[in-house]
């Protein structure tokens, strides 16, 4: 087999066959098919795109190229949830407890973030004593025992997609369905779960800033899904203003607390019991999307999911007594208010400038060397179709600097006011299969 004839072949518009698209991978990831050549058929791919078939097999080809974590010893399906990204997505925080109450275990493989704020790792790092570098038989006990738990990410799982990624990035070939959908897929497939719930984030915020790109991408892999033997299940949201109130990790951390008690903002709410509600069913937890969302509803008025939190938080280290006293959680010398300039309707909140000013100020990281300070952010007061008044808050920049005079200026010129405004929709869709 050459890898030259697999190029011409695809090329062509022709269908790889799984011993293809192995030979690729396994080859690629040895280091014996130079970064031309994958660059080539990362180009032909772009252009000619993949079946289900040839994305399913690519799927598994990056899966087997390095280590999978065996949850085998974990009683009952295992879930897991997968966020496309964006700016103030605290869902994972809530979704892990809030499932965990109904005795439905949720196995978390969290990473740490680069970009406007911090992963799941970096948020819980605001929790004093919380660690996320436990061993897997800790891991695997905790989820036995109580139902859920969070790990940091290891470090050899499908090394194929980590080096194809890296090329993908300087050769053109990023905004590609097949080779997005599987390089997603592969990840969360070898992290171990038995099933899967997508949240596929589209707008100014998010990666697919159109809905039809974003539909086309979640039905791409929950077909990879189902067809690997993974039940699958997806969403598409809205990321064009961030989600929520808060942005950086601490806030967000008090965001989520406020959520499982059932007093989150509004957004933030409807989206962890529409996605909990996916990962119940696919759990066998309730047989339709409604029974499962009335079961969550109530473990988050009853206090079963705050509880489940505490119990999360002492398991590994951290300090439970935060859910009750906020004020212990990190905070920021200085809370400098942003006002209106004028009297209108909020007309557009451009999420990623929005994150970028969080990350300008701590809360992120440009590159993956940087420091992160938990306490730092930004707490939004108004939503897009919100009326605001001149001198009226926008928001409020917790800062440990007073010199950000050039973020208050980045921040006015994404935030847009005028004398009239929509509301933008949360959920565009849900796809079940």
């Amino acid at each position: 087999m050459r890898m030259v004839d697999i190029i011409a072949k695809k090329r062509d518009g022709h269908e790889l066959t799984t011993a293809e698209i192995d030979f690729f991978i396994q080859g690629y990831t040895a280091g014996t098919i130079p970064d031309y050549q994958a660059s080539a058929l990362a180009m032909a791919i772009y252009f000619q795109d993949m079946t289900d078939r040839e994305r399913a097999d690519l799927t598994m080809a990056m899966v087997h190229s390095g280590e999978t974590i065996d949850l085998s010893g974990i009683k009952g399906i295992k879930v897991d949830k997968h966020s496309t990204g964006g700016v103030g997505d605290t869902t994972t925080l809530v979704l892990a407890p809030l499932v965990a109450a109904l005795d439905i275990p949720v196995a978390k493989m969290s990473g740490r973030g680069l970009g406007h704020t911090g992963g799941t790792t970096d948020k819980l790092d605001s929790i004093a004593g919380f660690q996320t570098e436990i061993s897997k038989e800790d891991f695997i006990r905790l989820v036995n025992t109580d139902k859920v738990a969070v790990i940091g990410q290891t470090g050899n799982l499908t090394p194929a997609d980590k080096k194809l990624y890296a090329l993908r990035d300087v050769t053109g070939t990023v905004n590609s369905i097949p080779l997005i959908a599987s390089s997603i897929m592969s990840k969360k497939i070898a992290a171990g779960s038995d099933a899967i719930v997508l949240d596929v984030k589209t707008g100014a915020g998010a990666f697919m800033k159109n809905i039809a790109d974003a539909e086309q991408l979640a039905h791409a892999m929950v077909k990879i899904g189902n067809n690997v033997g993974r039940r699958t299940m997806a969403i598409i949201s809205d990321m064009s203003q961030p989600l929520g109130y808060a942005i950086g990790n601490a806030l967000e951390v008090k965001e989520a607390i406020d959520t499982l008690k059932g007093q989150g903002p509004a957004d933030l709410h409807e989206l962890v019991l529409t996605l909990g509600s996916q990962m119940v069913v696919l759990a066998n937890g309730a047989k339709t999307l409604a029974e499962a969302r009335e079961r969550l509803e109530e473990v988050m008025h009853n206090g079963k999911a705050i509880e489940k939190f505490k119990v999360m938080l002492k398991n590994q280290g951290g300090d439970p007594s935060v859910v009750d006293h906020p004020e212990k959680l990190p905070e920021a010398k200085y809370k400098i208010d942003l006002p209106a300039k004028q009297t209108g309707y909020v007309a557009e909140i451009v999420a990623d400038e929005v994150g970028v000013a969080a990350m300008q100020l701590g809360a992120g990281r440009a590159t993956k060397e940087d420091n992160i300070d938990v306490a730092v952010g930004i707490i939004m007061h108004k939503k897009v179709g919100d009326h605001v008044e001149t001198g009226e808050s926008l928001l409020t920049i917790h800062t440990n600097r007073e010199d950000i005079n050039a973020i208050k200026q980045k921040l006015y010129e994404n935030i847009k006011i005028a004398d009239h405004a929509e509301r933008i929709p949360l959920i565009y869709s849900v796809i079940t299969e």
